[in-house]
């Protein structure tokens, strides 16, 4: 019936290289069949690594009893979704998600009267006409659970909703106008994401939500929700899941949102929200907290209440108004992954809490006022420490170069000194570091111009839009954070490097930035540069370089 994708969208196994025609279909791993009649009633070859073109003369249509189908997964890219799949009348449960079926969703998938399950998620270039789409609610009264992420309506949102519908997911739809009120009146709804529809207007009931007893998933990310949040969200006590980001969102955090004490992922990140928030405790079950890109202001005195934070894995306050240091009687983080404080007004010490960390896999402090030293961390897992732009000061600890899995050391605009250490060139795994701008002195490792996975030395960080910045002779350059081994920059200068420039650097050929200026580096430009075929800038001023322009760098064309 299809091919094998060796590769797939999942982890799975292809189910149907399994099936053996001596012994009964019946027993053939996913497919099920009626214990009376023994026809087949339920197909699951979802994430089976199928792989090609879905024909609507394929035998899976005379499976005329199919009550559940299940294709999600698979790689039937290019495939339009045949009108047979309206000829299934008996068919309770449909997912067509995550295949590549393209075009439009044919008027007879609105002949299925009995689904209670539909979902057509994530298939690039799939539509749904408009009129299809309306009837389709109108015909589907028995729907519980309606995913249609990705799919493309350009319409607004039908009020034919079935009053059973638990699931309701609508997120990049391209909807919209105002969404009806009723939405948020329905009485079984547990789950509700509208996310990435930026033209779609939300605006909350004043009062009660018929739903709120039910409602456990609130995704609204990216609508236009303008206004304060209501007092009405006081009553979503089953809520465990909400996410308003981007969602221009203004004012404090009402005092009645603190009634959500099962909420387990709050994420407020880029609205307008303001105040302080010091009643964050109340939220004992928070797996993730994000409130980055608002007007947060005040301290951090939450993290120390005497509640435990057993179940917080991931902290984002990012880019705010917070003051004051972070409090130092903090307890009960052990499983905190991620912490990210950075572009704020914090200030004093790093807290011994910070570095006793042990799942800690990313540390954002950069762009506050911390001042101290360095520690040692006791987690073996970081990937990230980023303290670029505050008053640390002294030698850049050895135990930071011990962690092997370090991809970004972002450590620059501090009063960092002392020399770097070889060891350096034990992260193999090392893909930017970023040390300019500080008091750094003695000869650069030679060893970092051998680290395969090398791949930017002193940029500006920035994590918030995926993309790292740099300026080099007035020139601004962008570079996507997952980086081509032809984008190489070094950029050192501003420190305090003695002796000469290291040969080397002539074997990393793709390197198209190199800025040793304002240092102290003598000696003569190493020939080997002429190998640089992509340079573009070339910046070694304010040396005690001699001996001139090799005329051999005459050859870089791009330069």
């Amino acid at each position: 019936m299809f091919s094998i994708n060796p590769s797939g969208y999942c982890i799975g196994y292809s189910k149907t290289l399994s099936w053996n025609k001596s012994i009964d279909f019946c027993s053939w791993d996913g497919v099920h069949c009626d214990e009376m009649t023994g026809q087949v009633i339920d197909l699951d070859l979802s994430c089976s690594r199928l792989q090609g073109k879905f024909h609507s003369n394929s035998s899976l249509f005379q499976l005329s009893n199919l009550k559940r189908l299940y294709l999600s997964n698979n790689d039937f890219s290019g495939s339009l979704i045949s009108p047979k799949f309206g000829e299934f009348s008996s068919l309770t449960h449909l997912d067509l998600s995550y295949s590549g079926f393209t075009g439009p969703i044919p008027s007879e998938i609105t002949h299925l009267s009995k689904l209670y399950n539909l979902h057509f998620k994530n298939n690039a270039g799939l539509r749904f006409e408009p009129l299809n789409f309306e009837l389709l609610l109108k015909n589907l009264t028995q729907l519980r659970e309606l995913s249609l992420f990705g799919v493309n309506f350009s319409s607004t949102i039908p009020l034919n909703f079935s009053s059973y519908l638990t699931t309701l997911d609508l997120s990049n739809t391209e909807l919209y106008g105002i969404l009806p009120e009723r939405v948020f009146h329905l009485p079984n709804l547990e789950s509700l994401y509208l996310s990435y529809n930026p033209q779609l207007t939300v605006r909350f009931p004043s009062t009660k939500w018929n739903s709120s007893a039910s409602l456990m998933e609130l995704g609204l990310s990216g609508v236009n929700a303008t206004g304060r949040i209501p007092e009405s969200f006081s009553h979503l006590t089953s809520l465990r899941y909400l996410d308003v980001s981007f969602s221009n969102l203004s004012g404090p955090i009402p005092r009645h949102l603190w009634n959500l004490t099962n909420i387990e992922y709050l994420n407020l990140d880029y609205n307008h929200l303001e105040g302080p928030i010091s009643h964050f405790f109340r939220f004992g079950k928070l797996m993730e907290l994000s409130l980055r890109n608002n007007n947060f202001d005040g301290q951090l005195e939450f993290l120390s209440s005497n509640r435990s934070w057993t179940q917080l894995e991931w902290l984002y306050i990012s880019s705010n108004s917070l003051t004051g240091s972070i409090p130092s009687n903090v307890s009960g983080l052990h499983n905190l992954q991620t912490l990210n404080l950075s572009s704020n007004h914090l200030n004093g010490n790093i807290p011994s809490w910070i570095y006793s960390l042990p799942s800690l896999t990313e540390l954002y402090l950069n762009d506050n006022h911390f001042s101290g030293k360095i520690e040692k961390f006791k987690s073996k897992i970081l990937s990230v420490v980023a303290l670029k732009q505050n008053q640390l000061e002294g030698p850049i600890p050895k135990s930071l170069l011990d962690l092997q899995g370090l991809n970004y050391l972002i450590l620059s605009q501090n009063n960092l000194s002392g020399q770097i250490s070889s060891t350096i060139c034990n992260l193999k795994k090392l893909l930017v570091l970023d040390l300019g701008s500080n008091s750094l002195n003695g000869t650069i490792p030679q060893c970092l111009g051998e680290m395969n996975e090398l791949q930017m030395i002193e940029v500006d960080f920035s994590e918030y839009d995926n993309s790292l910045t740099i300026a080099t002779k007035g020139l601004d350059l962008s570079f996507v954070r997952v980086l081509m081994s032809t984008n190489i920059i070094i950029y050192l200068s501003k420190n305090r490097f003695e002796g000469q420039i290291p040969s080397v650097i002539g074997d990393l050929v793709g390197l198209r930035t190199l800025n040793l200026s304002h240092n102290g580096l003598e000696g003569h430009i190493p020939t080997s540069l002429q190998h640089l075929f992509v340079l573009e800038s070339l910046d070694l001023s304010s040396n005690k370089i001699g001996g001139g322009i090799p005329p051999q760098l005459a050859s870089l064309t791009f330069l």
